[in-house]
């Protein structure tokens, strides 16, 4: 990382705490992480508890002194303010003007009274709504035509309105009971949009369209199909009004579309789409989860808020996880992170954490607009283990690159195979281990001597069987997953994320980048339907006419 930050002025300006943390580096790029268990008591001096969570960073490459020294440079960064200026409502959305508020959807009232105001009667007001139909449709009290019970219901969004309710939908299934079985559907795909329609019975099915402009291309596209599949499949003119729900705050195009008034939930441009599940956006969860299963999520959710908020810098499992994220990805040039759940309920995390993360601090210029000297957010992927260990993390292994992991697990299985979960959780420490600590050539060639392996064959063999190890982790436990633990992860990574995004100094609740692919897609469309365009390359107007003269040959086939 470069030794300056950046000024109001846009001149750059020594900064001694980067400087020393450079400095720091240099020496950490030599060392071995488990030459650092050499200290005593290692283990526990680098774990926490926080929320009902367990963070072991025990295996980080890190001492004491340099978690001090990122911790000290926080300080500096105003970061405790900055914090408080999050809960409390201020604008730090500059860019756009807004607060950001999605912790006070999950807070008690007092609190949302306190923050809010009058405005707190707008969050109890779709509270209850949210009740009372989570309530209509689970006992039947809103039924489909010919009284029958609605038994399904598809969530139409995407990006925020879609990868949060996924991913809880997934790791809380063990918690659905409601009789209702909910789908989401987010891509534009056609082929998507078949899977989920062939999965419905369309007189029983109940519909939320999530869109805070219900303009949304790839959500509106997708409504409107499936509005047309399920009138045409019923033969019911009532079906829509009747059954179909929106969380929008464009009253006047929901209600254009057919979804009555009292079908309508709210949204807040205070809540970003990423961290939207809190709100009314969570209703499908809900009408899987219950009400009381959904407040539980939110109340787990409120207790990591609490710890981020009144526990010391260097006790405060967000910040500390935020700073080691900093420290490898700046000072170490760690350029990744792999998210690894060990658990399937959690097979969804890596791809929340995918949008989470990078749409929020994928950035480059600073809050005061000048281009940064330094990069943000990792590159972030994962995929649930032991499936990983057979696929990428060969890369982890035995490539020169070295990948930050999150390892997270559950100490207690959902399932009834004990065994099965009992491999699991060893396959998840031992690869902790086995990133960290590697095989050397020597350690390799006393294992094939070990095994009788003559010595051609050791020579020819040991050098494959070498892995770099230093790599460092973090362990996340859980006791179980429940709605409290899965809540209170979500929060963790939510306030990591802000974290970094306050010492690289960026906004992390804007995603520009996102707007400029709409742009061009509606381009494309009008250059697809032979308008000119001038603001496309040849290879696009290539590939435009590549496609339409397919089109136009199946089509006339």
């Amino acid at each position: 990382m470069e030794y300056f930050l950046l000024s109001n002025k846009g001149l750059p300006i020594v900064n001694k705490d980067i400087k020393n943390l450079s400095s720091l580096a240099e020496n950490a790029k030599q060392r071995q992480i488990h030459a650092l268990f050499e200290q005593p008591g290692r283990a526990g001096q680098f774990s926490l508890s926080a929320g009902g969570l367990f963070l072991d960073y025990s295996k980080q490459n890190i001492t004491r002194d340099e978690v001090n020294s990122l911790i000290g440079w926080a300080k500096s960064q105003s970061l405790e303010k900055k914090v408080a200026d999050m809960f409390t409502g201020k604008q730090i959305n500059v860019t756009e003007k807004r607060a950001v508020l999605h912790t006070v959807l999950r807070a008690p009232a007092k609190v949302q009274q306190e923050v809010l105001g009058e405005r707190a009667e707008e969050l109890a007001a779709a509270e209850r709504q949210m009740a009372a139909i989570v309530n209509k449709l689970c006992s039947g009290t809103l039924s489909a035509g010919g009284g029958e019970k609605i038994s399904h219901v598809l969530a139409i969004g995407i990006g925020g309105s879609y990868y949060g309710i996924k991913t809880a939908l997934t790791a809380l299934e063990p918690f659905h009971n409601t009789g209702l079985k909910v789908e989401v559907l987010a891509n534009i795909d056609g082929g998507a949009l078949m899977e989920k329609l062939a999965k419905l019975p369309a007189k029983n099915t109940a519909v939320v369209v999530i869109s805070k402009t219900f303009t949304t291309q790839e959500t509106m596209l997708n409504a409107a199909a499936v509005k047309t599949w399920m009138l045409a499949q019923s033969g019911d003119k009532d079906i829509i009004a009747r059954q179909w729900f929106a969380v929008s705050t464009n009253l006047d195009k929901v209600s254009a579309f057919g979804i009555c008034p009292e079908h309508t939930l709210p949204m807040w441009d205070w809540v970003g789409g990423r961290f939207s599940l809190w709100s009314a956006v969570g209703l499908p969860l809900a009408l899987a989860i219950g009400m009381e299963n959904f407040s539980r999520l939110k109340a787990g959710a409120f207790t990591m808020d609490e710890h981020f908020q009144q526990a010391p810098l260097n006790e405060n499992m967000p910040v500390l996880l935020a700073m080691l994220g900093i420290w490898n990805r700046n000072f170490l040039d760690h350029a990744s992170l792999a998210i690894l759940p060990y658990d399937h309920a959690l097979r969804a995390l890596p791809g929340y954490l995918q949008q989470t993360d990078m749409e929020s601090n994928g950035k480059s210029v600073s809050m005061a607009g000048e281009e940064l000297a330094w990069q943000t957010a990792p590159v972030v992927f994962g995929q649930e283990g032991t499936n990983s260990q057979h696929a990428f993390m060969q890369l982890m292994h035995q490539s020169q690159d070295i990948i930050p992991c999150d390892f997270i697990v559950a100490l207690q299985g959902a399932s009834d195979y004990h065994h099965h979960h009992q491999v699991l959780v060893a396959n998840c420490f031992a690869q902790s281990e086995a990133l960290m600590l590697g095989k050397s050539l020597a350690q390799a060639r006393a294992e094939l001597k070990g095994a009788g392996a003559c010595d051609d064959e050791i020579d020819r063999l040991a050098p494959h069987k070498t892995m770099k190890g230093n790599t460092p982790s973090n362990t996340l436990l859980l006791d179980a997953l429940t709605p409290e633990s899965l809540g209170a992860l979500l929060a963790l990574y939510e306030h990591k994320i802000f974290v970094q995004g306050v010492i690289w100094q960026i906004n992390s609740f804007d995603q520009w980048g996102v707007e400029l692919g709409k742009v061009l897609g509606g381009d494309v469309l009008s250059a697809m339907a032979g308008n000119d365009s001038e603001q496309l390359s040849g290879s696009s107007l290539m590939l435009i006419k590549r496609f339409i003269n397919k089109t136009q040959l199946t089509q006339s086939g």
